[in-house]
């Protein structure tokens, strides 16, 4: 396989036609982060959970899914304050393998970053997914991004606990869950001393009001928890950044 130069990209265009460009170019060039997938997401029957969509709080857009792990890993990155925009199978990456045969491969997820570079990762239910092939195509994918700046990974699923509770915080990840004017402000100011969820949100108001936008900032990192063990309503909570000591201790 030919060093980085090597490397070419397909993707769609405005109009939905397929571009096929040097992949060096493509990146400093084309804003992935709003394209729509290059490839349909395959459907597997018997499978229990198929092809969706997955709204971003990041951007406000949907971004498509087509797996449970990489719903998961969406909501990961949907979380990231240094991420700015996410998308599902933007671009095919082709390469010629040492024997000169054309390959390629549909990385699952495009994240941008703040800082103008990207992540082009796969979302495998478990670590062999994919076999050989996949692995293969892991390590030519990681050379085309490590040749301009950016990153490759296969992400490792969650553990279970984590992921549920990601998925209760999503539930409020959208701006109306922040409440009425004001509301925000004063569960922050209720959660400057740590102190158990159910106790500052009571001190907020009435908790079917509060309990939403507590969420909410839990979601975005307003305020901060520890989310490796199952959320509960004593669960300690505190400010932004707030280091829990339970948290410290159980590792």
């Amino acid at each position: 396989m030919e060093q980085g130069g090597g490397f070419e990209a397909v993707f769609l265009d405005p109009v939905g036609q397929a571009v096929q460009q040097r992949w060096a170019d493509a990146a400093m060039t084309v804003a992935f982060e709003d394209l729509p997938p290059v490839s349909a997401f395959p459907v597997v029957p018997g499978r229990r959970w198929g092809p969706g969509l997955w709204w971003s709080a990041t951007t406000g857009r949907h971004v498509a899914a087509g797996s449970n792990a990489m719903r998961v890993q969406l909501m990961v990155l949907d979380r990231d304050p240094d991420v700015t925009g996410l998308a599902g199978r933007p671009v095919r990456l082709l390469w010629r393998d040492p024997r000169r045969q054309v390959r390629s491969w549909v990385p699952q997820l495009f994240a941008r970053r703040a800082d103008g570079t990207a992540l082009l990762a796969d979302c495998p239910s478990h670590q062999d997914a994919g076999g050989e092939r996949a692995r293969g195509a892991a390590q030519a994918v990681a050379e085309a991004c490590a040749h301009i700046g950016w990153t490759y990974r296969r992400l490792a699923p969650l553990d279970d606990v984590l992921a549920a509770n990601l998925k209760w915080l999503a539930g409020y990840r959208h701006p109306r869950n922040a409440g009425r004017l004001g509301l925000m402000a004063a569960v922050v100011e209720a959660f400057t001393r740590p102190r158990p969820l159910i106790e500052g949100t009571e001190a907020v108001g009435d908790p079917v009001e509060v309990l939403p936008c507590v969420f909410h900032a839990l979601w975005h990192g307003q305020l901060t928890a520890c989310l490796d063990a199952p959320l509960h309503e004593r669960v300690p909570v505190g400010p932004q950044g707030w280091s829990n000591p339970e948290r410290e201790d159980a590792g």
